[in-house]
C-alpha cells in the first residue's frame, strides 16, 4: 500500500489556506493527507476544524497556533504565511526534518537568509507562483527576450492583484522580469524600472524592464509581459481566475519534495522545466 504523505498547512485560516485544504480534502492530488493546520495567535480559525472553518468535509483536524505541536509525524509543510511568519518557521522545520514548500513572497534579504539556511537541512521547494502556466511563462519569457535582443524590444511587465496583497510588484513579476533580464544577459537589479512619474530626460533606456502593479477588486492574479518593438508589439500573460490553481502546484510541490535531499528547490524542478 503507498505510504500517505502527511501534510501541514499554515496560514490555515487564510485565502490560499482555505484553497489547500479544500483541495487535499477532496483529493484533488491523491496521495496527501492533512496532518495539521496552523495559524497566528489571535486569529479566530483558531480551535476550529480546519475543513469545516473553509465550507469542506469535517477533516478531523484542529487549527492551532502552535506549528511545534503538529510537526511530529508530518512529512511536508506548506506555507502561504507572510515573510516575517516564515523566517520563524525556518529553524522549527530544519530542526524537525520536515520538508517545505514555500509560496510567500516579499522577504526582506535577512528573512531570506534566514528561509535559505533551513534548505541546508531540509528540502526546500520556493516559488513566488506555484502555477504550472506561471511556471511555462518564466521559460517562454527567457527565450523571447533572448531571441528578440538584437531586434529594439522594449520590456515592460504589468500585474494586478487583489487590494489586499501587500507587496508590490509581485514576487511572480519579479521572477518574470529575472527571467527577460537572463535572456538579455542583463542583472535586474541594475535594470528594474518602477513604475514612472514626471518628466525624464531623453528616451526610454533599451537596458531597461519596467514594472507596473495594479491593485485593486479581487484579481487572484494577472500578470503581462510586454515586449514592445517599432511595428508590432508582443504580450505573453497569465490570467489566473482561482486559487485552486497555486493550491494545486503547492500540493505536487508537496508529493514531490517528500523525501528528496535536503537543498533549495523551484517549480521548475518539481515540473522538470530546469535546464
Amino acid at each position: 500500500m503507498e505510504q500517505v504523505i502527511k501534510v501541514v498547512v499554515t496560514g490555515a485560516g487564510g485565502r490560499m489556506g482555505g484553497a489547500i485544504i479544500r483541495c487535499l480534502s477532496t483529493q484533488r492530488v491523491p496521495g496527501l493527507a492533512l496532518h495539521g493546520a496552523v495559524e497566528q495567535s489571535g486569529h479566530p480559525a483558531i480551535g476550529q476544524d480546519a475543513g469545516t472553518l473553509h465550507g469542506a468535509p469535517a477533516a478531523q483536524v484542529t487549527v492551532t497556533n502552535e506549528l511545534g505541536a503538529v510537526l511530529p509525524g508530518a512529512d511536508v509543510v506548506i506555507d502561504f504565511t507572510a515573510p516575517a511568519a516564515a523566517a520563524v518557521y525556518a529553524p522549527q522545520l530544519a530542526e524537525a526534518g520536515v520538508a517545505w514548500v514555500l509560496g510567500t513572497t516579499g522577504f526582506s534579504p535577512a528573512q531570506l537568509q534566514t528561509v535559505q539556511a533551513a534548505a541546508t537541512q531540509v528540502p526546500l521547494v520556493m516559488a513566488p507562483n506555484m502555477s504550472l502556466g506561471i511556471n511555462l511563462l518564466l521559460n517562454l519569457v527567457e527565450q523571447a527576450a533572448r531571441a528578440l535582443a538584437d531586434g529594439g524590444y522594449d520590456i515592460e511587465i504589468v500585474e494586478r492583484h487583489h487590494r489586499r496583497k501587500q507587496d508590490a510588484p509581485s514576487g511572480t513579476a519579479l521572477a518574470l522580469g529575472h527571467a527577460a533580464a537572463a535572456g538579455r544577459q542583463w542583472q535586474l537589479d541594475e535594470v528594474a524600472c518602477h513604475g514612472r512619474e514626471g518628466l525624464t530626460p531623453g528616451d526610454r533606456p533599451d537596458a531597461q524592464i519596467g514594472f507596473h502593479a495594479v491593485r485593486g477588486g479581487d484579481f487572484v492574479g494577472d500578470h503581462t509581459v510586454i515586449l514592445a518593438g517599432d511595428g508590432e508589439t508582443i504580450e505573453l500573460a497569465h490570467r489566473a481566475t482561482t486559487r485552486d490553481t497555486f493550491a494545486l502546484g503547492a500540493l505536487r510541490a508537496a508529493t514531490w519534495v517528500a523525501g528528496r535531499a535536503p537543498g533549495l528547490y523551484t517549480m521548475r524542478d518539481v515540473l522538470g522545466l530546469e535546464k
